[in-house]
């Protein structure tokens, strides 16, 4: 990722009345991780809100482009740079599934000095690239084991809290001896439905 440490704009009286004008700002991410996205998309902040806006008050949009293989070919081969990182981090990643990521590391190092993808950076700072791909791919690995973690015990959770919800209704149906109406609800969804809101079941 690109990274803009200053934004130049012309001196101006900050505490002034009249407009400053500056340059149109543009967000783009660089994507280039596991999991399955599509060549391009926008990501809008907006669709964090919690609740949601026709015309939100604040909004920011990005351009996602995936750099992965097989993806914004075009954009890879005007940019040698993002070409070959991309090609760089497939290699490793290839490579890790079937050895020890440091030995992936340093096999994708050779290869690539060997084919000229990346071969002034990595020839001259081959320990800190190994250390930084090392550190990055296992960060990567332990959000996405996380994430599927997070997932995993929202289901679980789920299930508890539905099982909760059934029992609840199962005794309040028995104290009111509506034993009818607790047989219809194991078979009839709908009926279950209304009959959580009539006891306020949430």
């Amino acid at each position: 990722m690109v990274k803009l440490d200053k934004v130049f704009t012309p001196p101006a009286n900050l505490y002034g009345t009249r407009i400053i004008r500056i340059p149109a700002p543009r967000f783009v991410i660089f994507y280039n991780g596991e999991e399955e996205q599509p060549g391009s998309q926008v990501l809008r902040l907006s669709d964090m809100y919690a609740v949601k806006e026709e015309a939100p008050s604040l909004e920011l949009e990005a351009l996602m482009l995936n750099i992965n293989p097989g993806y914004n070919q075009k954009l890879l081969e005007s940019c040698k740079t993002l070409h070959d990182y991309s090609v760089y981090t497939s290699m490793v990643r290839t490579y890790a599934k079937t050895m020890d990521l440091e030995e992936a590391v340093e096999k994708a190092i050779t290869e690539c000095i060997s084919n000229g993808i990346f071969e002034d950076y990595l020839s001259k700072n081959r320990a800190e690239a190994k250390s930084v791909s090392i550190y990055e791919y296992d960060e990567e690995k332990h959000m996405r084991q996380e994430r599927e973690e997070s997932r995993e015990e929202g289901r679980i959770q789920g299930e508890i809290k539905g099982a909760e919800r059934v029992l609840e209704l199962t005794r309040l149906l028995i104290e009111a001896n509506r034993f009818e109406d607790l047989k219809r609800a194991t078979t009839d969804k709908e009926f279950c439905k209304r009959l959580f809101e009539e006891f306020h079941i949430l």
